[in-house]
């Protein structure tokens, strides 16, 4: 039993409770979001997951399969039925690097690049369906990205300096 200020005891918190669990609220709160995304995605015939690749590839292309996963995070194997929707939807092209046949390259097609256009009008729209100031979204992908960086460090504590 924990002290109050005012001298009474108080029972410890759960630390199972559902509603303190970190991993809880991640979880609802990714679904929620991408749930946001869908109907924005689904004139491009894009899936959520697909959308991702395509911003990685309008960053830079063309990218290696490999990088293209370490980028997202993903599988290789995730990362392969994505690109050949991605292809059938005539949005990229997978070709063997010259001199490294083990290589496959992701270039994105003339039509993936135009899509580009379309596609820069769901960051505002997802923002202004979250309802919330863009101040606070942006604080909350710091906090994120220093989650998953703390996540993705040795033993999953953050390393000082990084």
């Amino acid at each position: 039993m924990d002290g109050a200020p005012d001298g009474t005891r108080t029972a410890p918190a759960d630390l199972l409770q559902l509603d303190r669990q970190v991993c809880f609220a991640l979880s609802v709160a990714a679904r929620g979001v991408v749930a946001l995304y869908r109907p924005l995605l689904e004139p491009m015939g894009l899936t959520h997951p697909q959308y991702l690749v395509m911003l990685a590839l309008w960053e830079r292309d063309p990218r290696s399969v490999t990088e293209l996963a370490s980028v997202l995070a993903l599988d290789p194997g995730t990362l392969s039925p994505l690109l050949k929707r991605l292809e059938a939807a005539g949005y990229v092209r997978r070709d063997r690097v010259r001199g490294d046949e083990r290589t496959l390259a992701v270039t994105l097609t003339p039509q993936g690049r135009a899509l580009r256009a379309e596609a820069e009008e769901i960051p505002p729209a997802v923002v202004e369906r979250l309802g919330m100031p863009l101040a606070d979204l942006e604080h909350l992908h710091a906090v994120l990205s220093g989650v998953i960086a703390a996540a993705r460090a040795p033993g999953g504590a953050a390393q000082p300096g990084g």
